[in-house]
């Protein structure tokens, strides 16, 4: 649902870049990401109403008329930590779709208002890329004429977007369970974008603005984290469900890998922390097939981490198999959520 902020953000800068070209888009125009802001706001418990951002985005117009809007999902910004690192591994699933695209047309038209107006509203089309489905949708924006070479656009009205709409509604479960609320399966995003001229105002004539690289590389996590911050995703990262195994295997899927990475780098990165991989399946076959079929898929998770640097003395591999069911295993989605790869933090 956050994702649908990012695109709306999208459609203002594009409305806003017709006002600012004088007749033309001449030599294009470029988002400043320093005094603008994307902002997204959610329900939960049906009256509590939360208000997030997106910390690193990037937007450009070009001379043709396209548009652009890049908004990096991994800089969600909710004001708390372990809520970031939830939105980002349970909801947008960012190892998996690190940003959300957004993509739309100014006009000739739109240009020729702005330039006569200096203050124009806009209905304006955009195509929204988020979490691999790309849909058409609609932002109502105003866009200003600063000067020559500045423009402001905004949300004419926030922007509703549906979370069932780009296939979330499974992470939204996710991330209800975790934070143990009901959330309204949609959003309002709404923001506020000003753009430059390029070759004015610190915009480049080729390249993008050199506080947008310094925001991006900046983008992530601390070097060290804290015990509790280490708790917290191991926690976090037990619930994705996004390490994969063929049936009645313990082979790794190649589809676990962009999990698998952030495991890694969490892992590095809680260098007090000893971890426990312990794997889990459904009642299906056996008890004692899936038993050792449990201790299995645990040792090759185990044994991705030991292979990428982490200290074997870091790391135990235990199985449960069906003896700690998290859902019933009468129904397809219950056996899916017991087939599971946990990770159980102990500080050394």
């Amino acid at each position: 649902m956050f994702r649908r902020f990012a695109i709306i953000l999208a459609l203002a800068f594009v409305a806003a870049a017709p006002a600012a070209a004088q007749g033309n888009l001449d030599p294009g125009w470029l988002l400043d990401p320093s005094a603008s802001n994307l902002r997204f706001q959610s329900i939960k418990k049906e009256v509590v109403s939360e208000s997030s951002d997106f910390a690193t985005f990037t937007g450009e117009i070009f001379p043709n008329g396209k548009a652009e809007l890049r908004v990096a999902l991994e800089s969600v910004d909710t004001k708390i930590d372990l809520r970031n690192v939830r939105m980002r591994f349970l909801f947008f699933e960012t190892f998996k779709f690190p940003e959300a695209i957004v993509l739309a047309d100014v006009t000739a038209d739109m240009v020729k208002e702005l330039e006569n107006k200096r203050r124009a509203n806009f209905s304006m089309p955009f195509s929204l890329d988020l979490h691999g489905v790309k849909k058409t949708l609609v932002a109502e924006v105003v866009a200003t004429l600063l000067n020559d070479d500045r423009i402001s656009v905004a949300t004419a009205r926030p922007v509703a977007i549906s979370v069932d709409e780009f296939g979330l509604m499974e992470n939204l479960g996710k991330l209800e369970d975790a934070a143990k609320v009901d959330i309204v399966p949609s959003a309002t995003v709404t923001f506020d974008f000003l753009f430059d001229r390029r070759g004015t105002n610190g915009a480049p004539l080729t390249g993008g603005r050199s506080e947008v690289d310094a925001t991006n590389a900046a983008v992530g996590e601390a070097e060290v984290f804290d015990k509790e911050a280490c708790e917290g995703r191991f926690e976090i990262l037990s619930r994705t469900g996004n390490i994969y195994f063929a049936s009645g295997s313990s082979r790794l899927d190649d589809a676990s890998e962009p999990l698998l990475k952030e495991l890694l780098d969490i892992t590095s990165r809680c260098p007090g922390i000893e971890v426990e991989v312990a794997g889990h399946t459904d009642s299906v076959g056996k008890a004692s097939y899936n038993q050792q079929l449990s201790e299995r898929r645990a040792r090759s998770v185990a044994d991705y981490l030991i292979r990428n640097g982490i200290a074997p003395e870091r790391l135990s591999a235990k199985g449960y198999g069906e003896d700690k069911p998290v859902a019933s295993n009468d129904t397809a989605e219950g056996k899916g959520k017991n087939r599971r790869i946990e990770f159980l933090p102990r500080t050394n």
